[in-house]
């Protein structure tokens, strides 16, 4: 399944994608995608709805694809050519931080480079949606626990987040720094999350170019390691890192000023297309 939401900021509808891709409202079956309608049981219930007999939502906006997400954790330098031409050395372990979620929007909203900001920069990335919650989960359940996978768009201020001091989360969080969606797509329609493309391009120029397949820590283990510091929660989310080709990474460096257009996209997962204005 396809899952979206769409509708003004805070007045999101929940829908489904239908055969022909046509989004249909889901608001008579569930609240939003959120909370328990990511559970197994949850999704099991929006399944057994025939997309067809549900109405048509109306063409606009269409926003985050999961509502009200308790947790949005990422996952850093968790692509070795990314980790290379950042400068710094393959993690042994993931290295975990956390994006507020108050910088959550939509797929196609404007991007907002912060007051002050000298260094902002983007990174595709694949997120993974809890559906089944628990703690300490061993890493042969850990699929168990996925709901589905979406785009993100892992938007970062690199002098807050590496030159001002203290934790990465001041580089991360700025309002509009984590687009997420257009679909949280089910996890049976994802015949293997370590095999995906992803790509992404400023103005046209495609600047990443990469493949989950490169990824240090798999989408199995992260559920699993992830679990060992706090519980996980329906809706929460995991942002699993970017492939090489940030502005950081490039020769000579290249950072958002404002006017760009932002395409990105996850191979079967949709794409995203955002405006970058100033704040």
């Amino acid at each position: 399944m396809k899952l979206l939401r769409m509708g003004a900021p805070g007045a999101e509808k929940p829908g489904i994608l239908d055969a022909n891709g046509t989004p249909r409202d889901l608001s008579g079956v569930v609240a939003d995608i959120s909370g328990e309608a990511l559970t197994p049981e949850g999704l099991a219930k929006i399944a057994a709805v025939d997309p067809a007999s549900l109405p048509e939502l109306p063409a606009g906006r269409i926003g985050p694809c999961v509502g009200a997400v308790g947790k949005f954790l990422c996952i850093g330098l968790n692509y070795a050519d990314h980790a290379a031409e950042s400068g710094m050395a393959v993690p042994e372990e993931p290295v975990m931080f956390a994006k507020a979620t108050s910088a959550i929007c939509g797929p196609d909203d404007d991007v907002k480079i912060p007051r002050g900001s000298e260094k902002t920069d983007w990174e595709v990335e694949l997120g993974i949606v809890i559906g089944k919650g628990g703690v300490y989960i061993d890493e042969a359940d850990a699929m168990d626990h996925v709901a589905g996978y979406c785009v993100i768009n892992d938007v970062s201020e690199r002098a807050f987040q590496i030159e001002r001091g203290g934790q990465w989360v001041k580089g991360k969080s700025a309002d509009t720094f984590g687009p997420i969606g257009p679909w949280l797509v089910t996890k049976d329609e994802v015949a293997d999350p370590q095999n995906l493309c992803m790509w992404l391009e400023v103005d046209g120029h495609r600047y990443q170019d990469g493949s989950t397949t490169t990824m240090v820590f798999g989408v199995q283990h992260l559920v699993h390691y992830v679990s060992q510091f706090m519980s996980l929660q329906p809706g929460d989310i995991i942002s699993t890192g970017t492939p090489p080709g940030v502005g950081m990474g490039q020769s000579p460096q290249v950072y958002l000023k404002g006017g760009e257009v932002l395409k990105l996209g996850i191979e079967g997962l949709g794409t995203q297309t955002q405006n970058v204005v100033r704040a």
